[in-house]
């Protein structure tokens, strides 16, 4: 296999990771209000995520700097044509960490109430430009000879991408209920079971028109076999839900997202960024790639370290895998100490 291809097969990797991991933290951001009734419960959910959102975003970080490695050109393409939607992402992303931080630094209620807007905010943000983004990448845009963007950001608002918004927003939010259900007890674990059960016909039905359209589209064989799963892999989870089977609608609506995220990526491989300008434009993994001795020394890194960031990671969850309630958390909020 040629190192290309392998880079190409561990940057889908990354991105599965990235949106299986971070998906219900954007879930569980975004449902802050849905779910919590009171500043317990809303503390409640946050410390589901606490411990691991950090580490989920890693897997973006090393995402994009292995596409800056691996496929330089696709990096300068992707992210001088996606400038805005990633600057905006990139801000979301900064503000909803400011707020996981800062919001328990002070007891006012009304403090609380701006840092659990800008969590909602964060996360809403993201979970749908991140959709737009991936759409548009598989769907294709206008590229020139020198492989430069020649559209504008109202190229990428097209319907086909407005639809992958939706289902990553909606798969996210019934994977981030399906993870509140999953790790909490009480009155809210059964409000996130019975919730991720209402979005999932939601989630199920914007879910299946995207895949068949990106099947019909540039699909084969391999990535029909991949749709067709992921699509009974998320009815499966929502099946779990409804009969109070947390554990299984996560699972469920986890591999939904793998399998999913995987056919895309098949979907479109030769190809990195498919031109509808002409053909002969799109970048592919053969000529948007580094030199061969490049992706040889990368290999051997990944190889290292990989497995031990994989290993760390687990540990981690691991180590806070129960479950916990209201119960767990004090009535009179007070700050942690800054260090």
């Amino acid at each position: 296999m040629e190192f290309t291809t392998v880079w190409f097969i561990l940057i889908a990797v990354l991105w599965i990771g990235y949106f299986c991991l971070e998906g219900f933290d954007f879930g569980v951001g975004m449902l802050l209000p849905v779910l919590a009734r009171d500043d317990r419960e809303r503390r409640l959910m946050i410390n589901t995520i606490g411990p691991v959102w950090d580490g989920n975003e890693v897997w973006l970080l090393t995402a994009g700097g292995a596409t800056f490695a691996a496929f330089p050109e696709w990096y300068a393409t992707l992210f001088s044509g996606f400038y805005l939607p990633l600057l905006l992402i990139l801000l979301a992303l900064i503000v909803r960490g400011l707020a996981f931080e800062y919001r328990h630094q002070r007891p006012e209620a009304a403090w609380h109430s701006w840092w659990d807007r800008a969590i909602v905010v964060g996360s809403y943000v993201p979970a749908f430009l991140w959709g737009v983004a991936f759409a548009n990448i598989v769907r294709g845009v206008p590229i020139d000879e020198t492989k430069d963007f020649t559209g504008t950001i109202f190229t990428l608002l097209n319907p086909v991408g407005l639809l992958g918004g939706l289902v990553t927003l909606f798969l996210f939010l019934i994977h981030g209920a399906m993870f509140v259900a999953l790790k909490t007890d009480g009155d809210i674990r059964h409000r996130a079971r019975v919730l991720s059960a209402k979005l999932g016909l939601v989630a199920a039905v914007v879910a299946v028109v995207f895949l068949v359209w990106a099947q019909l589209h540039t699909g084969d064989a391999w990535s029909a076999v991949l749709f067709g799963v992921a699509a009974v892999a998320l009815v499966g989870g929502i099946a779990a839900a409804y009969v109070g089977r947390e554990g299984w609608g996560f699972i469920g609506t986890f591999v939904c997202i793998v399998l999913a995220v995987a056919g895309l990526f098949v979907a479109l491989f030769p190809d990195v960024m498919p031109s509808t300008t002409d053909p002969a434009f799109s970048l592919t993994t053969t000529n948007a790639s580094a030199t061969a001795y490049t992706l040889k020394v990368m290999t051997w890194v990944a190889v290292i370290f990989m497995p031990l960031v994989l290993l760390y990671q687990s540990w981690t969850y691991w180590i806070f895998r129960k479950r916990i309630s209201v119960h767990h958390i004090s009535d009179h909020h007070e700050p942690e100490p800054v260090s």
